[in-house]
């Protein structure tokens, strides 16, 4: 490649990120944490990321409109913001890179940026996390991303999953070059390697260490480019609602549950006078209640029956501790059939009956069944996605809602699930 034919290109990438600064001031903060290396085309047909850098193969950048290398920067680097490579964990790359673009394009797209040629979309993922849309991905899925993840270490074939291996279409107008990185120790993201020579070689994935120290820095990043595009006045609500969702504390549901299920108990030591009979010294003597609990499904969501019988084996486990008397209720626009079922606290919590569920959600016929009763419960915990119909005000007791997804709850704790 000549200089001057380089020269164009890195023109083309900084022209592309200051209309991402200008137009689009949230990720055009992210994309300049991520400085652009031209590669190697034999490991990078397309772009790329590490985490650290923005790779890019010349003759892919270059049949790209000028809008279509906005939406490849900001994918990158959204990438990189949402922690994608420290999140997955068990899960099989191949499956996951595939999820984590589902998840990354519908924002970009939501936002008015061109697409590229191999971008994935589906309707049915607009709105949901990776995590979410991974088991909708086929174990025998032939879809490949359109960049390169390259913070992970390959899959060894006698996994069952696929390689990681380059992406097939290839670059518009290079003929598509599959052959993949080649195997073994690699040679570092800054290694000096002049783009005449074939461009940087591809990095070694990341170690432990580099993953947590770069997840740290990637949310500080986003939690200050976030700040900056609302004081702009340009953070959409799209936008919003991610980093909400991104910088609300991750911590163990299980241990906020057992948390507020134990700070609702009653178990507490009375000062009360004794009976003169028993001698005149005031002693400390420990009173306690049968703790009632109210626990509610919602039936129509993106709830699993895995799920759900993880979250009722968590609750039996606590009531079990905490002696406490369990009222269960299914809903989705309605209560279902046979509620409430009523469990003491020796008692395993399941459903009696298959629960019908898949209809609309509204959270009122809960409440509305708990005003009913003779007095308020102790604890309420609200099992559900977030998505329906709130009531109005909140109730006089506490209610702790346990949601899987990104939606806020108007009033009440909400305790992130995923």
């Amino acid at each position: 490649m000549s200089d001057d034919h380089a020269d164009n290109l890195v023109t083309k990438l900084s022209a592309a990120r200051t209309r991402l600064i200008l137009d689009k001031p949230f990720l055009g903060a992210l994309v300049l944490r991520l400085p652009t290396k031209a590669a190697d085309p034999k490991w990078c047909p397309t772009t790329a990321t590490d985490a650290r850098c923005f790779y890019y193969n010349p003759q892919y950048i270059e049949a790209l409109s000028l809008a279509q290398t906005e939406f490849v920067l900001a994918h990158e680097a959204l990438h990189c913001a949402l922690s994608h490579f420290a999140r997955r964990q068990h899960r099989v790359k191949s499956r996951w890179d595939v999820a984590c673009d589902y998840a990354i394009n519908p924002l970009l797209i939501k936002e008015g940026f061109a697409q590229p040629p191999g971008t994935l979309w589906e309707q049915s993922f607009d709105g949901m996390t990776a995590e979410e849309i991974y088991p909708y991905i086929d174990e025998n899925n032939a879809e490949q991303p359109m960049d390169r993840h390259i913070y992970d270490a390959q899959e060894s074939s006698g996994s069952g999953a696929a390689p990681d291996t380059a992406h097939p279409h290839g670059p518009p107008s290079a003929g598509g070059s599959g052959d993949s990185g080649s195997e073994g120790e690699q040679p570092r993201a800054d290694a000096a390697v002049h783009p005449e020579a074939g461009g940087a070689a591809q990095p070694p994935p990341l170690s432990e260490g580099e993953r947590e120290s770069l997840a740290i820095q990637w949310q500080q990043r986003l939690a200050a480019a976030a700040q900056q595009a609302m004081q702009a006045g340009k953070l959409g609500g799209e936008m919003a609602r991610l980093v909400d969702h991104l910088l609300q504390p991750r911590l163990p549901w299980r241990m906020l549950l057992a948390h507020y299920v134990r700070a609702a108990g009653r178990d507490d030591f009375s000062y009360t006078r004794p009976s003169r009979r028993e001698g005149a010294a005031i002693l400390p003597s420990l009173r306690s209640a049968e703790l009632d609990v109210v626990v509610a499904v919602d039936t129509s969501g993106s709830i699993s029956e895995q799920e759900l019988t993880e979250f009722l084996g968590e609750v039996d486990a606590i009531k079990g501790q905490m002696r406490a008397r369990i009222t269960l209720l299914a809903c989705d626009a309605e209560l279902a059939e046979g509620s409430p079922w009523v469990f003491e606290p020796w008692e395993e919590c399941h459903f009696s009956d298959a629960i019908q569920g898949g209809g609309g959600t509204r959270f009122s016929p809960v409440f509305d069944w708990i005003n009913e009763r003779d007095r308020a419960p102790d604890l309420l915990l609200y099992f559900t996605d977030g998505a329906g119909e709130f009531p109005a005000r909140a109730p006089p007791y506490p209610v702790l809602w346990l949601v899987k997804g990104k939606r806020p709850v108007p009033w009440g704790q909400r305790v992130q699930l995923n």
